[in-house]
């Protein structure tokens, strides 16, 4: 409300009573609290014909949680749940959207049923790849070209133009966690790239796969039906992504990772923690319903509190309805 009055929406918004009602586990990693402030914020759109797009909804969503409440979040979950669909997000002005054709996705979304205070997190890393990205760039030995695609905060580098090879001679000089951080950002970035490859129908090489996922990971997205190569993609990498945010970003658990490979082992392309960490949710990407619902089960039998499978979205919308 605050945002909206600053943007000088003051005049056109009036008091309501309202009801909340959510099925999304609070601090579970899903973005509860993006949801609730795009559905809150499109509510007042819809009700005071404020003219507010997608984009708008997630702006002032974002603003109502990193500058009003002080939550150094990203972007990320409120542009999610305002546009819905599997997107691309730029997060760099102008943050632009990307809607991606690859919809046919089917989620087994589980929760561990494990609560960690995660607000410490998500500013701990950030400040540990700061602090390696200063040692870098007050060195004398790391040579200018680096330099000018790096920065001094973590939202500065151009990481798509950084290769590991380039860098890799000179994270010696950083202490142990910005060193991970760094190859951790570099990594998933490249993971990412190739993911994106495979949601925009684009062509992804045996050579890609191997560099990016390893020789194992290929062997296992060749074997199996032709029809569902580009799900094993994305399970590789959904696998392969979740290791990284275990070994370079320290942020799973071993709870977690058992949650994770007992959805492999029931059938699942891939399973990754969502969220800060720490705890919360594992997603796992499935070939339909009925292996969705073979997974939470066995995940239940791992110890997760419960979960619930899930398509793709369509993003925040208004449901009419005649019940209160």
């Amino acid at each position: 409300m605050n945002v909206l009055v600053k943007k000088g929406f003051g005049d056109k918004i009036r008091g309501m009573d309202l009801t909340v009602r959510s099925e999304i586990p609070i601090g579970s990693g899903l973005a509860s609290s993006a949801a609730l402030e795009v559905a809150f914020t499109e509510l007042l759109n819809h009700a005071f014909n404020l003219g507010l797009s997608r984009k708008d909804v997630a702006e002032i969503s974002f603003a109502a949680e990193n500058v009003e409440v002080g939550i150094p979040c990203g972007r990320l979950d409120q542009y999610g749940s305002a546009f819905g669909g599997i997107i691309k997000l730029d997060c760099r002005p102008p943050y632009d959207v990307e809607p991606l054709p690859f919809r046919d996705l089917t989620f087994a979304i589980i929760d561990s049923g494990i609560r960690h205070s995660t607000g410490e997190i998500h500013p701990r890393r950030q400040m540990e790849i700061n602090a390696g990205l200063e040692t870098l760039m007050k060195s004398n030995a790391v040579p200018r070209e680096l330099k000018a695609k790096l920065g001094y905060r973590f939202d500065q580098p151009r990481w798509e133009d950084i290769g590991e090879e380039e860098i890799q001679d000179y994270l010696s000089i950083l202490s142990e966690p910005s060193r991970k951080r760094i190859l951790f950002t570099l990594r998933m970035h490249r993971l990412t790239m190739v993911a994106l490859r495979v949601l925009r129908f684009e062509g992804v090489t045996a050579e890609d796969l191997i560099s990016n996922l390893g020789e194992e990971s290929w062997r296992r997205v060749q074997k199996g039906p032709s029809e569902e190569f580009s799900y094993r993609i994305l399970g590789e990498i959904m696998n392969a992504q979740h290791a990284l945010l275990r070994d370079l970003y320290d942020v799973s658990l071993p709870e977690i990772d058992h949650i994770c490979d007992a959805a492999l082992n029931a059938g699942a392309y891939g399973a990754k923690l969502s969220g800060a960490g720490m705890g919360g949710s594992i997603i796992a990407l499935v070939k339909n319903r009925e292996v969705g619902e073979r997974v939470i089960d066995a995940c239940l039998s791992e110890g997760a509190r419960g979960g619930w499978v899930s398509e793709v979205g369509e993003g925040v919308r208004i449901e009419k309805t005649t019940k209160i």
